[in-house]
């Protein structure tokens, strides 16, 4: 049976500590491919200075050349808000005979017994986080137990924890400061290109 890692956000912008992330988890569970998948809306967050789909989607295939990952439009076609719920099910709809791997950061699993159709998500996919900090995957370990009393199944790594986010680095290109150690380098060229991130943050 085929392993697909899916792995999903705003990708405001995609970096290194995204890739890490996925690229870890994907040698952990042995993924035949990795799918990448840019929110249209986010359910569970305001987004802040959000950057156009076309170009989160764009930002994403360029950290993806070269290797097992690929970039799915689902959710920005979709439009709405995006559910992982019924991305999930869309996905085992097209690959009925794969198993999905849900990749999550350690806020977002800490949350997902409420989230839309939490039953659905734990049907169709093995959930997959790993902590921030040292300090953090107690409290994963621990959900993970509450989770798999609802049926869950989980997959709970301690893997090394890259202290990048998307915010660091929409204030890097306001303030003009280089992003080329955050981001992969056609990612930093793509933002300067198109003058992303430029406007102050809306919160």
């Amino acid at each position: 049976m085929q392993k697909i890692a899916v792995f999903g956000g705003t990708f405001n912008p995609i970096h290194n500590g995204h890739m890490h992330l996925a690229k870890r988890f994907a040698e952990l569970i042995g993924a035949q491919r990795v799918l990448l998948i840019p929110t249209y809306q986010p359910p569970h967050k305001h987004a802040s200075n959000l950057a156009p789909g076309r170009d989160r989607l764009a930002m994403c295939r360029l950290a993806c050349e070269g290797n097992i990952f690929e970039v799915s439009d689902i959710e920005l076609k979709r439009r709405g808000r995006s559910y992982t719920a019924d991305t999930l099910r869309e996905l085992k709809k097209r690959n009925p005979d794969s198993e999905l791997y849900l990749i999550t950061g350690e806020d977002m699993f800490l949350t997902l017994k409420h989230w839309y159709e939490a039953e659905t998500i734990f049907r169709l996919a093995v959930l997959c986080a790993a902590p921030r900090g040292g300090d953090g995957l107690r409290s994963l370990l621990d959900y993970a137990e509450i989770l798999e009393r609802e049926g869950a199944k989980t997959f709970i790594r301690n893997i090394e924890y890259l202290p990048i986010s998307s915010t660091m680095i929409r204030n890097a290109v306001q303030d003009g400061k280089s992003i080329s150690e955050l981001v992969p380098p056609k990612v930093a060229d793509y933002i300067a290109e198109n003058k992303l991130y430029l406007e102050q943050e809306n919160e």
